[in-house]
């Protein structure tokens, strides 16, 4: 059969196509199909083929894959064109077998020759040659093509590609260069937060540095000056702790015994431990920032202006000294501010116990106290009443005690214990006792009442010394009756309501004698004789013990509440009375509120709901920190406090010591130093033994960075306020906060104009990330795997930049790579292939882009779109919007504009044609350089050097980070071909749904497609696109319609609106709604409301609903709002022979893939197939396919016997076996 069918082939040769194809599919008729379908390739890489039969010049360019977007980062996007059909035979080529000749030129294919031995894959068709059989392919090389751009790797590793360009910024100092290059533009302020370098930075510290560097690179872009200096927090606790577990320091001490200055050297070796890590991975996650004039809050220029910052609060009577009620961290041994003992709240299982305090007059009398902290009750002074709650005397049914407690409390408090009682009961007590009525109230009073009433002391530590003043009812506004007995026990060391109630109440007087029995370590002190030595929290059982053994525990029970934790050593925190330095922040808060009122926060509800908040309860800010390795506290004082100094620089120290030389102003080396005493013989001044609040050392980075009022005064000016900050959603109560204070406090104006802020990253389980549960993939690992610009989009676009949490996930940043990295390069590939072989065959690509194709002036107005959009974002400080901007761009440029411009990219007819849509590539790929620079660093760098050669002298630069972003290009624009495009998107989309529905893959055609819309403008500007409509939708024709005479429409209840109005009535109102005639329906539809069974309904009531009209067999709809799209049903074989011509081209355009050749690389194609049938249809569509194979294709046995062969392909095709082989042309 094969026979005869050559012989026919050679008739068409002549000219009697119609005889030919006649012929054959007669033949088909009786011919049945004994070929397996699986397929076959064989890539030949020799000098020497295997010789075959006829020639013919044939050039077919092989194709880029674009993936689709399935996976969107942020928004959803465009079903990419061409995704596989559940019937689409064109997959079968994955199953083929082939051998491929491997070329030994870049352009022109030499003879290859064959390797011997190895396996083969026997050949399927009956006239293969045998010899093959024994020929083993070779593992073939990519080959260069030539041309003046040097092309992307076949396999992209972005990684790999990445650490190439870094290597590239570091030879030529890229970094540098661009701040030099910017000097003299409009300066753009930046503050960065200063990390501890005492960890390796994670995900949090990459987001923030994406933010900030993506902020400042963006100003860069935008004609700014940058300054960009990294800043290294060197002091306080983090460090501190490192060094008290690296040397088993439990308590102060064990320092003094070590020495400070030791001590200190100590925590200066290691602030630095992992800086040259911190600069590797700011470097490789593309961040530009220097390091080489980094400041450091150790620094003397740093921490002398710390002090001249304190000492201008000192001036303004900003600063006082007091005792106050602090959140204590006994293992840190120092007070912590309420916004640190804030940042680290657990819940927690601890003791609470009921308390009966006996009356000093009526022994049988006792107050009922509850409390949660009973390692307190040793300190105990008063108990305190509200003055107008009522207060009520029961006599206990069980001890025939008496008890007071507050009404309200009453049964709350008898319904724990009796919940004991029977517990027992159960346990063998009578059940009579415990039914019996628990009490009798025998007295009711006021509060106010009660005040004055003594009682006896539970220990008797303090009861010689304070009896006088204390152990005594006292009264309250802050007292509840939300829990306990109404009665609050009172310990004024540790409790700051206790505090000012108890000094209020005359308990202790300002100066006076104050109970505080727990040491620096929250150990109880020699006074409390039981449990001296003891830690307070581990005294708690035992306390409690010894009150039962005195008859007073009236109940203990295990409750779960949430209480503060040291957020660095993770430790329970007491609340301890300790001596310290506030700055009186309660004195300018509203100021803080109104200054806070003129910045711009983005999210906004940071602003307006968690920050404004805080600021509304701020309170005086203990700035002072009983430890050793952080700025001293400028203060020096008398003996009797009456002489006090703040110094505000080592000067004013020098001048009033007589001590010269000064060149560090740590502890160790200034704590000796003292100032005469200006009365005649008193004893000099010695400093306070304290340090600096580390967030006072950071809240003053604005100013101590510059050594500021000491140098830099006229730099200042211009670099405050800030215009720009970002730092986490926790900074709210810390670096914001602090910065927010001092700025305020120092010049009456918010330090910084705009906030960005984000949200906590957490493993993908959306619990903390932990290096113990291995719960996240490292950062390196990700970064080594796909990049570090997928890692920054993908944070970049997550819920994270909007201080939401973001679970993270590696297959995220996959996405990126394979939703928008991918896409973008593949098509940068593309276009850098054909434009090589455009200027070699004399044609002309440039950036003057005046384009009247409708696809080019479409994407050229979607690049003004997308940077205009861009712009408009980062303007607003909406980072999170830009990537999902980005991959609809890449989108449209991947999946509609490079796969519907191939032919003209390729095409070497139309000379012309092609330079204006290789130059329309050219302008997008420049322009997307620019745009996304500041996001993706690396993927700007990456395409801006591969187009290089072919900008303007101007644009070509080392680095396309040193170009601004692009200015918007007005002639460019129109909206109203974007909007025909956008709709001609949707329409592809409604009927590759429907084709899957059908069954009927997207390569085979359909006699028509019918789009029916009511709006006479959605139809012209579908009209516009109808021909790319026609050629997406694979159909013969487009038909466009109102819809009258494909579709009814009709009406029917919105259940959401109606359901909510009419509830009962609902029925009856849709049953008329479905009701309505036509004309009704019309009218309803024009004036946008009717009467419907008495009820006045608009369009929010209802759902139009379209379909096809009865009558109507031949098609199957699809729709989406307003518009529908019907695609017939029927076939004919017109329609298989497009089909199967269109599989055709498919295998051949494979075949080249897998043979590596290059657009430059001719090749003779023969084919022959088992059935006539399919090749009478090949051969009928000759039209078509030579629309997309550029030279001579035809039938196997025109091919020569002394041809050499390239590649050869046993394939099928709807089932069909087929047989493919390229061979070199000769000369």
């Amino acid at each position: 059969m094969l026979r005869s069918s050559t012989r026919i082939v050679r008739a068409y040769g002549c000219g009697l196509l119609a005889c030919t194809v006649a012929r054959l599919r007669k033949k088909s008729e009786k011919s049945s199909n004994p070929y397996p379908t699986a397929s076959r390739t064989v890539i030949y890489s020799a000098a020497k083929p295997p010789s075959s039969t006829a020639a013919s010049p044939f050039t077919a360019a092989s194709s880029s894959s674009f993936p689709s977007p399935s996976c969107p980062v942020s928004h959803p996007t465009t079903t990419a064109p061409g995704t596989p059909c559940p019937a689409d035979n064109s997959q079968a080529s994955a199953n083929a077998t082939s051998r491929i000749f491997h070329f030994t030129a870049s352009r022109s294919l030499r003879p290859p020759s064959l390797n011997s031995g190895g396996p083969h894959l026997q050949p399927t068709m009956a006239s293969h040659m045998a010899h093959k059989s024994a020929q083993k392919p070779e593992q073939h090389q990519p080959r260069k093509q030539g041309g003046p751009l040097k092309n992307y790797p076949d396999v992209l590793n972005f990684a790999q590609m990445e650490e190439e360009i870094l290597a590239m910024w570091r030879e030529k100092d890229c970094f540098r260069t661009s701040m030099k290059l910017s000097e003299g533009r409009k300066p753009f302020s930046f503050y960065d937060g200063p990390p501890f370098a005492t960890g390796l930075p994670h995900y949090g510290h990459i987001l923030a540095g994406t933010i900030k560097d993506m902020v400042t690179r963006f100003a860069y872009q935008t004609n700014h000056h940058v300054v960009r200096r990294f800043g290294w927090d060197c002091h306080g606790l983090p460090v501190e702790y490192e060094i008290d577990k690296m040397l088993g320091i439990k308590t102060s001490h064990d320092v003094a015994k070590l020495g400070i200055d030791r001590y200190n050297a100590e925590c200066k070796k290691i602030v630095t431990r992992y800086v040259d890590e911190w600069k590797k991975t700011v470097e490789r996650v593309g961040r530009w920032i220097d390091f080489e004039n980094d400041y450091k809050t150790m620094y003397l220029s740093y921490t002398e202006s710390v002090w001249w910052v304190f000492s201008q609060l000192w001036e303004k009577k900003l600063v006082y000294r007091g005792f106050r009620v602090m959140p204590y961290s006994t293992a840190c041994t120092t007070p912590l501010s309420n916004f640190e003992a804030n940042s680290n709240y657990k819940e927690v299982s601890d003791l609470a116990v009921t308390i009966a305090f006996q009356s000093r007059t009526d022994l049988n009398t006792y107050f009922l106290a509850w409390t949660t902290t009973p390692w307190t009750l040793p300190s105990n002074l008063s108990l305190c009443v509200h003055p107008t709650l009522d207060y009520v005397k029961v006599l206990d049914t069980k001890s025939k005690r008496h008890y007071w407690l507050a009404e309200a409390r009453l049964s709350e408090v008898y319904s724990r214990k009796e919940s004991g009682k029977a517990n027992k009961a159960k346990d063998g007590n009578s059940a009579a006792e415990a039914d019996a009525a628990p009490y009798t109230i025998v007295e009711k009073l006021k509060g106010a009442q009660l005040v004055g009433a003594k009682y006896v002391p539970l220990f008797p530590y303090f009861e010689s010394s304070m009896s006088a003043t204390a152990f005594r009812v006292i009264s309250g506004n802050y007292v509840t009756t939300d829990a306990g007995t109404g009665i609050v026990h009172q310990a004024p060391a540790f409790g700051e309501d206790d505090y000012q109630a108890c000094l209020d109440a005359g308990i202790f007087e300002k100066g006076g004698k104050f109970v505080c029995p727990v040491d620096e370590n929250g150990m109880f002190t020699s006074e409390v004789t039981d449990f001296a030595g003891k830690h307070v929290k581990e005294a708690d059982a035992e306390i409690i013990k010894a009150i039962e053994a005195k008859g007073h525990l009236f109940h203990k029970a295990s409750i779960v509440h949430s209480y503060p934790f040291c957020w660095r050593s993770d430790t329970p925190l007491i609340y301890k009375a300790v001596e310290s330095w506030f700055v009186n922040v309660e004195a300018f808060r509203d100021r803080l509120i109104d200054c806070n009122e003129m910045t711009y926060w983005v999210p906004d509800f940071v602003k307006t709901r968690r920050f404004s908040n805080w600021l509304a309860e701020a309170r005086d800010w203990n700035v002072s920190r009983n430890r050793y390795w952080g700025t001293p506290l400028p203060i020096w004082h008398s003996e009797d406090w009456e002489e006090v100094v703040c110094i505000g620089s080592i000067k004013q120290l020098e001048e009033l010591s007589g001590v010269t030389g000064i060149t560090d102003i740590h502890r160790e080396f200034v704590d000796h130093i003292t100032i005469p005493s200006k009365r005649h013989g008193m004893p000099r001044l010695k400093r306070v033994p304290m340090v600096f609040d580390c967030w006072f050392e950071s809240g003053s980075m604005p100013y101590a960075q510059e050594h500021y009022p000491f140098e830099n005064q006229d730099k200042l000016k211009s670099l405050f306020p800030a215009d720009f900050v970002s730092e986490g959603l926790d900074q709210t109560r810390g670096w914001f906060y602090t910065l927010l204070v001092l700025g305020v406090a120092l010049f009456d104006v918010s330090p910084f104009r705009n906030v960005a802020v984000s949200g906590l990253v957490l493993a993908e389980d959306g619990k903390k990330m932990s290096k113990r549960l291995k719960n996240y993939p490292e950062p390196k690992v990700v970064i080594d795997t796909y990049g570090a610009d997928a890692l920054r989009m993908y944070m970049i676009s997550s819920p994270v930049v909007r201080a939401e949490p973001l679970r993270f996930r590696e297959a995220g940043v996959k996405c990126v790579v394979k939703d928008i990295l991918l896409p973008l390069f593949n098509a940068a590939k593309f276009f850098i292939s054909n434009t090589n072989y455009c200027i070699e065959a004399g044609g002309q690509v440039s950036l003057q882009v005046r384009s009247t194709n409708e696809m080019d002036r479409w994407i050229l107005a979607s690049c003004q779109t997308l940077l205009r959009y861009v712009k408009a974002e980062m303007k607003l400080y909406h980072l999170y919007n830009v990537v999902p901007g980005i991959l609809r761009f890449v989108g449209n440029l991947s999946n509609w504009y490079v796969r519907m411009n191939r032919r003209r990219m390729k095409n070497a007819t139309d000379s012309e044609d092609r330079s204006q849509a290789l130059s329309t590539m050219l302008y997008l790929l420049f322009s997307v350089s620019r745009i996304v620079g500041h996001i993706a660093p690396f993927v700007a760098e990456m395409l801006y050097q591969q187009i290089k050669p072919l900008l303007p002298a101007s644009e070509q630069v080392d680095s396309v980070h040193y170009l601004m972003i692009p200015d918007e290009d007005t002639s460019f624009d129109d909206p109203e071909l974007e909007r025909a495009m956008l709709r001609m998107m949707n329409i592809v989309d409604l009927v590759r749904v429907l084709r899957d529905q059908m069954v009927i893959p997207i390569k085979r055609p359909v006699r028509q497609v019918v789009i029916v819309h009511p709006d006479p403008e959605y139809i012209a500007d579908v009209r516009k696109v109808a021909g790319y409509i026609k050629d997406e939708v694979n159909a013969f024709e487009i038909v466009m319609s109102s819809g009258e005479e494909y579709l009814e429409t009709k009406l029917d209840a919105n259940f959401e609106v109606l359901g909510k109005k009419y509830r009962k009535e609902m029925p009856a109102i849709r049953k008329g709604i479905q009701a309505m005639m036509p004309e009704e329906v019309a009218k309803f539809l024009h004036d946008k409301k009717g009467i419907v069974v008495g009820k006045e309904l608009t369009m929010e009531d209802i759902r139009v609903v379209r379909q096809v009209k009865e009558g109507v067999t031949n098609f199957q709809s699809n729709t989406d709002n307003d518009v529908v799209v019907l695609v017939d049903k029927r076939e004919d074989q017109e329609l298989i022979d497009s089909w199967r011509a269109r599989e055709f081209v498919n295998r051949v355009q494979q075949l080249r893939k897998k043979a590596k050749l290059l657009v430059t690389d001719e090749v003779e194609v023969y084919f022959e197939a088992e059935d006539a049938d399919l090749t009478a249809s090949i051969l009928q569509s000759k039209d078509q396919i030579n629309l997309t194979l550029r030279g001579v294709w035809t039938t196997m046995e025109q091919k020569p016997i002394d041809a050499e062969l390239v590649a050869e392909e046993d394939n099928s095709i709807s089932g069909v076996a087929v047989r493919l082989v390229f061979t070199k042309p000769k000369a």
